[in-house]
């Protein structure tokens, strides 16, 4: 019969994880070196894999370690919030959301969001990921999405928070190349996998002979490259305050404005925990918008 894995057997792969030797492990679980030991040889025996391997590093978990790892911690979290809803009554938020955007908005507007509520909810947890398309939540690997798009899917169901603009932007030491001629300071832009995107979009209608000397797969990159004086480029106007020594070097650019839209599939909406985070992060965004 195949060995059924007990919480007990998590707690022990979760303890040695996290300490990488069998003295760290049995301070975790206050029991001696030996008992870990022992434990552990009889886990990998009943399991006939591997879980750990001795090195000079310490006890490194196999992929097998690591896959009962985070089924641990996710079990902890659970217990955690088991606890928490019978301290503060029916009335907690509690559960796993996950959420998708961009690196951009991730970095520029949603974790000073949530850096300022998530303390208020110690049963929540949020898995976040990012991406450039929907494609997370339509296949359901993703519970809510904060995209810049003036075209949401229909299929998708949430609010529109407003709209960024597009600035012209750089260090200001290249103010004065810039307004001798485009052609004169280092571009650095999107790549074709961003093809639609509407910095890309205005480049090409505006400036179509314009040769970019640096391109990259994500809007954060861009703003990386800029900040650290290697060029200039378009970005929304809330990343421009994030970049230290960075300023806007045109005003808002004509065709670009974008909204910024907080989603989610119909099947979701009536979640609390996806209801909450909708309410929390909706005044917060707008007024990073309006900044």
């Amino acid at each position: 019969m195949q060995y059924q894995i007990t919480h007990a057997d998590l707690t022990l792969v979760l303890a040695l994880d996290r300490g990488r030797s069998l003295a760290k492990a049995a301070e975790l679980l206050k029991v001696d070196v030996s008992t870990v030991f022992r434990s552990i040889r009889r886990l990998e025996s009943a399991l006939g894999s591997a879980l750990f391997v001795k090195s000079r590093k310490g006890y490194l978990p196999t992929d097998t370690a690591q896959a009962l790892a985070e089924q641990a911690e996710r079990a902890e979290l659970a217990l955690e919030a088991a606890r928490i809803a019978l301290t503060s009554g029916e009335q907690v938020v509690s559960g796993t959301v996950r959420l998708t955007c961009t690196e951009a908005v991730l970095h520029g507007l949603l974790l000073p969001a949530l850096a300022d509520f998530m303390p208020a909810y110690p049963a929540l947890s949020l898995e976040l990921g990012t991406s450039n398309t929907f494609a997370n939540l339509s296949r359901r690997d993703a519970d809510i999405a904060l995209r810049l798009t003036n075209a949401p899917p229909e299929h998708l169901v949430g609010r529109c928070l407003g709209s960024t603009s597009y600035v012209l932007c750089g260090r200001p030491e290249l103010q004065q190349a810039l307004q001798q001629g485009v052609h004169n300071v280092a571009w650095i832009t999107p790549d074709d996998s961003m093809a639609d995107h509407p910095t890309v979009v205005w480049r090409n209608q505006h400036h179509p002979e314009l040769i970019p000397r640096y391109q990259c797969s994500g809007m954060s990159t861009v703003a990386q490259l800029v900040a650290s004086g290697m060029g200039v480029a378009v970005l929304a106007d809330y990343m421009v305050p994030t970049l230290e020594g960075v300023e806007a070097l045109s005003g808002p650019l004509p065709g670009c404005d974008t909204q910024l839209w907080l989603l989610t599939r119909p099947d979701c909406r009536a979640l609390r925990s996806v209801q909450t985070l909708f309410e929390e992060l909706t005044p917060r965004l707008r007024e990073a918008l309006q900044r």
